[in-house]
């Protein structure tokens, strides 16, 4: 049996052709081809040939964009917010406390696909949540109602014209962090209902093709590893052309999790730091926290200026795009470890992957694996990692596997990413 995964992105569409036992048969990709995408589709599955089985993960249309709305900003829209980035989502708005008209109006300007509706504990106060419900009951896209469970049946009434997805409540007790139902009650109706309206394809094909959102994937995949990876957490950074997203998993977790903190398997995304439209602000930050200088900031800023004006073009000098792309992992990383306070476990991390076609494409990554250690903030996290490029983009695939109950496949697989390790 054979199976073809796809990764549906903005900009170009991926597969993977793989084998019953997980073997890399095959890669091709083709552009994303909207309105309609099943032409981009089609052109890989061509190239790679038949398979008995196709499953599909999508971040075209601008991916899932999700609001979190939630009773106060340290606790519960904090912990929606992270739950949010760890189910794939781009984040686009986030708001605590009672809605007004302004937020109403601020949160239909963010444009999102679905909000996620939190707040309270279990049998704790219901006030926010049910103000919040009935505000909500203007806003036309579905919702995911993650609060309060005993406050959820009036909470839902008050939502009747809206499509809600009920679920258990991300904070059922005080202390204590729920995200794997929320998780999953994003993915059905990103699956049910956000495909379908991005304007990617006239009939019900691609909808049954999708599995999860692009970045879901790829956490399944990096949990994946970090499973059979005993030595310390795995970290992956995907430097892309508008964002860099930061994945760290680790293999076991000992004590319970804290209200905000992260899932032991966790992302983050920079929307600032990327080597096309968000390069200026990588060379901005750099700066601003020294890790470079005024003269090569000059140099640097001139050419993420041309990048961030014409994202589709070639440079004639790789290296440029290979010095933007570690300052910009350096400050992702930085803000992730920042986030999760540090815990990849006592051993920091074994094994740093490195993503992106910037990586993909670099003859070596020699210079960006010496300034990622170098760096003061990161050397002690990444003191004994290995360093593997994902050069087939299997991450995705191999999440796309594990998630269809083909763990064995999927790890197989991402025994490519392991083979570059050094």
């Amino acid at each position: 049996m054979t199976v073809l995964c796809l990764d549906v992105g903005s900009t170009w569409t991926k597969g993977a052709l793989v084998s019953h036992t997980g073997e890399l048969l095959g890669t091709a990709q083709h552009t994303t081809t909207p309105p309609e995408v099943l032409r981009g589709i089609d052109a890989v599955t061509s190239a790679l040939g038949p398979a008995e089985r196709t499953l599909a993960c999508s971040s075209a249309g601008g991916g899932l964009r999700l609001a979190v709305v939630g009773q106060e900003r340290l606790i519960s829209a904090e912990a929606g917010y992270r739950v949010a980035l760890s189910a794939g989502a781009k984040v686009v708005h986030v708001s605590a406390g009672p809605l007004d008209g302004a937020g109403v109006r601020a949160l239909r300007a963010s444009a999102p696909d679905l909000v996620l509706l939190v707040g309270g504990t279990d049998g704790g106060d219901a006030s926010v949540l049910l103000h919040n419900a009935a505000r909500l009951s203007r806003v036309a896209c579905p919702i995911v109602l993650a609060g309060n469970a005993e406050a959820q049946p009036e909470a839902a009434g008050l939502l009747a014209a809206r499509t809600v997805v009920r679920t258990a409540n991300v904070l059922p007790d005080v202390g204590e962090l729920a995200p794997g139902p929320a998780r999953a009650a994003i993915r059905e109706v990103f699956l049910r209902h956000v495909i379908g309206g991005k304007g990617l394809s006239r009939g019900r094909r691609f909808r049954g093709l999708v599995r999860a959102v692009t970045p879901d994937a790829v956490l399944s995949g990096v949990s994946r590893l970090a499973m059979q990876d005993r030595e310390g957490a795995v970290l992956v950074v995907d430097v892309g052309g508008a964002t860099t997203d930061v994945y760290s998993a680790v293999s076991t977790v000992e004590g319970p999790e804290r209200a905000v903190a992260l899932p032991p398997d966790r992302r983050t995304v920079e929307g600032d730091l990327g080597v096309r439209w968000s390069a200026p602000g990588v060379v901005a930050e750099a700066l601003a926290e020294k890790l470079i200088d005024k003269a090569e900031a000059l140099v640097l800023r001139r050419e993420a200026d041309a990048r961030a004006a014409d994202v589709g073009g070639l440079p004639d000098d790789p290296t440029v795009d290979r010095r933007l792309a570690a300052l910009a992992a350096v400050l992702a990383v930085r803000r992730h470890l920042g986030l999760v306070e540090g815990r990849l476990g006592p051993q920091g991390a074994g094994l740093l992957v490195l993503s992106g076609g910037v990586f993909r494409h670099a003859d070596s990554t020699d210079e960006v694996e010496r300034v990622l250690r170098a760096d003061p903030v990161l050397r002690p996290v990444l003191r004994t990692a290995a360093v593997a490029v994902d050069r087939d983009h299997v991450l995705a695939p191999a999440g796309l596997l594990a998630e269809a109950g083909r763990a064995d496949a999927a790890d197989r697989l991402l025994t490519s990413v392991r083979s570059t390790a050094t």
